[in-house]
């Protein structure tokens, strides 16, 4: 058996360093737990970043796997796909869309919208509408346009010029966006949850005004849901919990269980703009990735699986706001459902250490904040264990 040292040789030498990877090397996994390759066992509340949402090889998801494995694993999209057809009846039923279009990402996802946006806009006479709002502290993907529509600067670093169209107004200010709005202006893209931008919650009042805006000025208001679908958030989509509805949703992530898998939702007014030849992707769709992610959605989309998730990311808010009040180092903590964060007044690259090394994986976003994405799975005996170990992690930085 190899051990974490070996491939972690094997990827140094032969895999591209796009990523500050952690020295550890992940060999199986099962529920909310992970082992490297030297057997040791990590409570994972990191979960792919948001990609587990059932825990590691859940038993539906492998059952269907296993089964599309043995019959059908890819077909073109030049014909008709029954896996792909029955998850899309199922995506609609549980949702304000009417049609979707399947892709393998979240960046895909993204950079379908804004196709989809810009090409509606057209159809509707407006020609020289072709901007997209969207907001500081955002994040929607690594590919040229979706990379142009996050509002980060170090993500832009060395990759200008990027794709011009994009306007950037300040997150929960609508007064920013309403004179940000132009006779170019097409479409306002906004992640309800900001995950990589620090968890960062969208005010519904905020997200009543867009959609207001977007009607008074016939504009499409998308929704990036890569990260807050499929009950992360508590309710299957985000948008639920807010109270809004918007007329493009972005999905990916969990929607496949750990299998990739992207898609893009539109009401039918919308996604009527879409006709043969305007956009594709080969892999997308396939039966493999269709057939785990209707496994996966039959089980997240259950209301009592939904109703237990946001009980436990209650009480996992519960435990964080009391560990900062014992905590000085602390300076927020904040979330919805199991989307959970806590920042820090320095560094929190010390806790995500020592939390490894004593077997809970976490994860650090805008260097000072802690991010927790368990799967909406994890027990509250589970959290009881984090939330001592974050204690202890603390206390050695205030000493």
């Amino acid at each position: 058996m190899k051990k974490n040292a070996d491939i972690i040789k094997l990827t140094d030498k032969h895999v591209a360093h796009t990523y500050g990877r952690l020295p550890l090397a992940l060999v199986k996994g099962k529920g909310c737990y992970v082992w490297d390759a030297a057997g040791k066992k990590y409570l994972d509340c990191v979960t792919g970043l948001a990609v587990d949402n059932l825990g590691h090889c859940h038993p539906q998801v492998v059952k269907a796997l296993r089964k599309q494995a043995g019959q059908l694993i890819h077909v073109s999209n030049l014909y008709h796909i029954e896996p792909q057809s029955l998850l899309a009846r199922d995506l609609t039923r549980l949702s304000f869309a009417d049609k979707v279009f399947f892709c393998n990402s979240g960046t895909e996802a993204n950079e379908a919208a804004i196709k989809l946006a810009r090409k509606h806009s057209a159809d509707q006479g407006y020609s020289g509408r072709h901007e997209i709002i969207t907001f500081t502290n955002s994040f929607h993907g690594r590919t040229l346009g979706s990379l142009s529509a996050t509002a980060q600067k170090k993500f832009h670093q060395g990759f200008k010029p990027l794709l011009s169209g994009f306007k950037y107004a300040p997150f929960n200010d609508i007064e920013a966006v309403r004179q940000t709005v132009s006779d170019k202006t097409c479409a306002i893209l906004v992640e309800p949850v900001q995950g990589e931008g620090g968890v960062n919650l969208a005010d519904k009042q905020f997200l009543k005004e867009l959609k207001q805006l977007c009607r008074d000025n016939n504009l499409l208001l998308i929704f990036d849901e890569v990260q807050t679908g499929f009950g992360r958030t508590g309710a299957l989509f985000a948008y639920e919990r807010f109270g809004v509805k918007p007329d493009v949703i972005t999905l990916a992530k969990a929607l496949g269980g750990g299998v990739a898998i992207g898609a893009m939702m539109a009401t039918n007014p919308v996604m009527k703009s879409f006709v043969p030849g305007t956009h594709a992707a080969t892999f997308g769709g396939n039966p493999l990735a269709c057939a785990a992610a209707q496994a996966a959605l039959s089980v997240v989309s259950q209301k009592s699986f939904l109703k237990t998730a946001r009980e436990t990311g209650d009480y996992f808010a519960k435990q964080l706001h009391a560990l900062a009040r014992k905590h000085t180092v602390v300076k927020e903590v904040r979330g919805i459902g199991l989307m959970l964060a806590m920042e820090l007044k320095v560094s929190g690259a010390p806790v995500l250490n020592d939390c490894m090394e004593r077997g809970i994986l976490i994860n650090c976003v805008q260097s000072m904040t802690l991010r927790f994405l368990p799967p909406l799975i994890i027990t509250r005996k589970e959290i009881d264990t984090l939330i001592r170990t974050l204690s202890e992690s603390l206390s050695r930085l205030e000493s």
